[in-house]
């Protein structure tokens, strides 16, 4: 662009609308001037009291709105600023448009067409509405020419906004807690994408996130920039913005471009299944093993996903007499994570070591170890509370219980054991995190014998098994003898399940319920004594 181009442009920034007009009848023949002489479409973002936060300069057929992480808005209201752009079509807002101004939340979409002597022609307007109307969420205004505008813009707007928040489902919500919308795209079944997201709607309600709403999109294919279709992440910020939604929780793993492409294009923010499952696993670490386990996780998972909008070499480091342009602060950044990732690998190797040899103490005592393994939430930390007379955390909430536990058993014939809880599995677990547990998980390997507890009475407990197993099979732990063991019989009928569980050789129980647990008890001193005989 000319610098006098530039410089009509910074006049035209420091121009005052009328917050009762959409855009003043002088600002927009200065508008349609401008983009005329340059050839381009150009925006203007005012705020509702008149002033003029950005000017946006387009090429001839569209225009691009930045990302504006600057303006917060409240649940259920708009953002507080309105579009108006120069467009040489002729016509009204297009679909590209409305998409704008959904994702934004802005307060409205306004067009300015040309005639042909490069003045306003028409001021086309668009607004979101509270409810549908006629199977859509938004509504046009009757165009107008610029100097003729009737309606009071401002008036319209807190209408709307007023609205919005009345349409809000009447709820209290605490203060700080995340209010979320849980989306899922699949290109396979969808009774599967639907059992996920079950399982995400626990994972949601473990780290303590009100769930309002559910999306569930079947694609040929992921849309490699938004993982969904436009259409449909249009009508995700509409649901959003009617229920008060401040995340976007995806039961899919998204790439760095993906969630940069989605909040770009969003105010949400966006978190996926494996972040999640990340951040509950660091709230609900209490020993300095896992703590470091999640913390390394974490940040190998933060790693790829680090950016920066700076890209200038500004922030430099170096002293007098360095040669080149120094580190960009994205550099910096990246180069702790990498260190601190390789401080935790050193801490983790010692804390391992230690671990080998309280391992090492218990084999030259020949203390049998029996190893509780299965699907979280299956009851493995009630079962062993309720063996031992024990008092560990045992909750309804998915990964309750994340540092391993060994507490000893003493059977009726006098043999002694080592029971031991460990992290329970699930469906897609990240592999940064299994990797991380590894230490964690080599107790078990020095398990004579593993307990998979299942939780019968869950409708999914087939598939759950499956996943137990394929991980198991994974950590090249399938060669360790295995004992099925099914809990929450007292919720199921008795008849059908005992069938699935002679087939399964296994063991009916109730973890709750003492009396149950003679079979358990029985059986597993009758597979130890054989392992010891063949040892």
């Amino acid at each position: 662009m000319k610098s006098k181009q530039l410089r009509a442009l910074e006049r035209l920034a420091q121009k005052k609308i009328t917050p009762d007009e959409i855009i003043g009848r002088e600002t927009a023949r200065s508008l349609a001037a401008l983009s005329a002489e340059m050839n381009r479409q150009v925006g203007l973002l005012i705020h509702r009291s008149g002033a003029i936060a950005k000017v946006v300069v387009g090429d001839h057929d569209r225009i691009v709105i930045p990302a504006l992480p600057e303006v917060g808005t409240g649940g259920g209201r708009l953002r507080g600023l309105r579009c108006v752009h120069t467009s040489f079509r002729k016509g009204g807002v297009n679909e590209e448009d409305i998409m704008d101004m959904a994702c934004l939340r802005l307060d409205m979409m306004a067009v300015l067409t040309l005639d042909d002597d490069s003045l306003p022609a028409l001021l086309y307007g668009a607004h979101l509405l509270p409810r549908q109307v006629d199977g859509r969420d938004w509504q046009e205004l009757e165009p107008v020419h610029p100097a003729n505008q009737r309606i009071s813009c401002i008036e319209l707007i807190e209408s709307l906004e007023s609205e919005f928040v009345r349409a809000r489902p009447i709820k209290e919500v605490d203060k700080g807690r995340d209010r979320a919308l849980l989306v899922s795209v699949t290109t396979g079944s969808l009774t599967y994408a639907e059992d996920s997201m079950a399982e995400l709607v626990e994972l949601a309600r473990s780290a303590g996130v009100e769930v309002l709403g559910q999306v569930i999109q079947r694609r040929k294919q992921m849309h490699p920039r938004f993982i969904l279709g436009r259409g449909k992440l249009m009508e995700i910020m509409l649901t959003s913005l009617r229920l008060g939604v401040n995340l976007l929780l995806f039961d899919q793993e998204l790439s760095p471009s993906q969630i940069r492409s989605v909040t770009d294009h969003t105010d949400l923010r966006v978190i996926d299944r494996t972040q999640l499952i990340l951040d509950i696993f660091a709230s609900r670490a209490r020993s300095r093993e896992g703590k470091l386990q999640i913390e390394m996780a974490q940040l190998k998972y933060m790693l790829p996903k680090l950016t920066t909008r700076d890209d200038a070499l500004s922030r430099l480091t170096g002293g007098i007499g360095a040669r080149g342009p120094g580190e960009t602060r994205l550099e910096i950044d990246k180069r702790r994570i990498n260190d601190r990732i390789a401080r935790l690998g050193k801490e983790l190797k010692s804390v391992g070591k230690q671990r080998y040899h309280r391992r090492n103490r218990r084999r030259k005592r020949d203390v049998p170890v029996i190893s509780l393994v299965g699907y979280t939430n299956a009851g493995k930390s009630t079962l062993l509370n309720t063996l031992t007379k024990s008092e560990i955390q045992a909750e309804d909430l998915l990964f309750a219980t994340l540092d391993p536990t060994s507490r000893r058993l003493r059977f009726p014939q006098d043999l002694e054991v080592i029971i031991t809880d460990t992290v329970g599995f699930i469906r897609n677990l990240p592999a940064d995190l299994l990797k991380a547990f590894e230490s964690t998980l080599e107790e078990l390997f020095e398990a004579d014998l593993l307990l998979h507890v299942v939780d019968v009475s869950n409708p999914q407990w087939q598939q759950q098994v499956a996943v137990v197993e394929a991980l198991l099979h994974e950590l090249k732990l399938d060669d360790i003898p295995c004992l099925m063991v099914f809990n929450k019989i007292d919720r199921v009928d008795s008849e059908q399940v005992q069938k699935k569980i002679d087939q399964a050789g296994g063991v009916g129980i109730s973890a709750i319920n003492a009396a149950t647990l003679p079979p358990l008890l029985e059986t597993v001193e009758n597979l130890l004594q054989k392992s010891l005989q063949v040892s």
